[in-house]
């Protein structure tokens, strides 16, 4: 039998490293905290486990003999539990496992029992329940598993020796006697079990399993020393705590008892959630003309100037300058013209610009200037056009809410939009300069209102 167990290690040994070496062709998956997030049909589904520990058979003993002492904790301990198994997880919850497990049954070493000892070998095919996937704990279970395994078994007995019996229900003359030596007896029965465990690495966990064994079809006593009649059959118990590694293998990097699967359903809901995404993204309107970007072919249209169905801006002389833009230019400087007739000389004009009393105004984080500054720009550029020899330096500023390098940036781009709208207007580039004057910082922080004073484009005519 021991031969036996050699071919099955053997076996399985070989079936880990044939394993290992169809990984180097597996796909990469992405590890989260420790976790894998997979396709619930994609993980590993097989495992192999390796357990010892100790087997103790609860009854029936003949008088004389028992497996515990009453004052040792838990009766005492001695490792003569040997087990292998394969185990394989039809989903997540739910799976089947075949054991082969080995039990060396003696009394423990300086109890007052009579000396005896069994060989006992058991094979059990079983269902696999994840309770904590059952129980949808996982995230909170984190590395922590725990299983439960239930099905049927079928073992073999084999008394080895024993002390103190003549086989006869009389005394023993001397020494060690093996009066059932050689016999076998074929038993079966169900088994249950618990099996809490931690994953160490991704594939490789520690578990300590505690297993109930019933024999409905049982002759030998555990000790081996009585052997009851065919049409006898008892009820034994064995009881097994044992410590064992788990270790998984397939194309995956992970088990799918620690996986974070995506199941169908979040699947469903993910590539819904993508496809709203999209849509929202489509649907964003950058320069708030009413035409989505993906629609418009102008993304950088001026507030308030009309545009057509594709979100450019109507311009139907194709001079370069937008209709609406054009008149109200137009409209300014006739009646910018006669303010500026009207004033007391060319100085009064210059200080009104270049104290900064003509300015226009941005709403927060914006680069493009709001509806109210129109008659600012319209002002300094009736003046640019009745003095062409005049430039214009054109400042931006911005609050002081956000990251200064941001906000430089900011301050930047405001001067810039304004002179494209001068240019677009008919003034030469060689007559306007721009630069970023960052942050005005002259009110205070905390008022939305005056902050409003100072996200601004000032000019200076020189």
């Amino acid at each position: 039998m021991k031969k036996n167990l050699l071919l099955v290690v053997a076996l399985f040994s070989f079936s880990i490293y044939a394993q290992e070496d169809s990984k180097k062709a597996s796909s990469d998956l992405e590890i989260i905290n420790g976790d894998a997030e997979v396709d619930e049909d994609y993980y590993n589904r097989w495992s192999v486990e390796f357990d010892l520990g100790q087997s103790k058979g609860a009854k029936p003993y003949t008088e004389g003999y028992y497996s515990s002492e009453a004052d040792k904790f838990f009766g005492g301990f001695q490792i003569n539990h040997y087990g292998l198994g394969l185990r394989y997880m039809i989903n997540p919850k739910f799976g089947i496992k075949g054991r082969f497990a080995y039990d060396d049954i003696k009394n423990l070493n300086g109890s007052e029992s009579l000396k005896f000892k069994l060989q006992h070998y058991q094979f059990s095919f079983e269902g696999v329940i994840n309770a904590i996937r059952l129980f949808d704990i996982q995230d909170n279970a984190r590395r922590m598993g725990l299983l439960f395994h239930f099905g049927i078994q079928a073992s073999q007995m084999s008394p080895i020796s024993n002390e103190g019996t003549n086989g006869l229900g009389g005394p023993a003359t001397g020494g060690v006697i093996n009066v059932n030596k050689g016999k076998k007896e074929l038993n079966g029965g169900l088994v249950v079990g618990l099996t809490p465990s931690v994953r160490v690495f991704n594939n490789l966990s520690l578990f300590l399993d505690i297993a109930i064994n019933s024999n409905i079809r049982q002759h030998f006593n555990w000790d081996g020393a009585a052997l009851s009649d065919r049409n006898n059959n008892l009820t034994g118990g064995l009881y097994t705590t044992s410590f064992g590694l788990s270790y998984s293998f397939g194309k995956a990097k992970i088990h799918g008892d620690w996986a974070i699967i995506k199941e169908a359903n979040n699947k469903r809901i993910d590539s819904l959630n993508a496809r709203i995404g999209e849509i929202e993204t489509l649907m964003n309107d950058s320069d708030k003309d009413g035409v989505p970007d993906y629609l418009d072919a102008e993304q950088n249209s001026i507030n308030g100037v009309a545009v057509d169905t594709k979100g450019r801006m109507v311009d139907r002389n194709d001079n370069g300058v937008p209709d609406e833009l054009e008149r109200y230019v137009s409209n300014s400087i006739t009646k910018n013209s006669e303010i500026a007739a009207n004033a007391a000389s060319e100085n009064a004009v210059l200080e009104l610009i270049n104290k900064g009393y003509i300015a226009a105004y941005f709403d927060s984080g914006k680069s493009k200037t709001n509806s109210t500054s129109a008659s600012s720009i319209g002002f300094i550029l009736t003046y640019l056009k009745n003095n062409p020899s005049k430039s214009v330096e054109i400042s931006g500023y911005a609050d002081e809410v956000g990251n200064t390098n941001s906000n430089n940036k900011l301050a930047l781009e405001r001067a810039e939009n304004v002179k494209t709208l001068l240019l677009k207007a008919g003034i030469s580039e060689s007559r306007i300069s721009v630069e970023s004057s960052g942050v005005d910082s002259s009110v205070d922080k905390n008022s939305d209102a005056a902050r409003q004073l100072v996200r601004k484009v000032i000019f200076k005519i020189k």
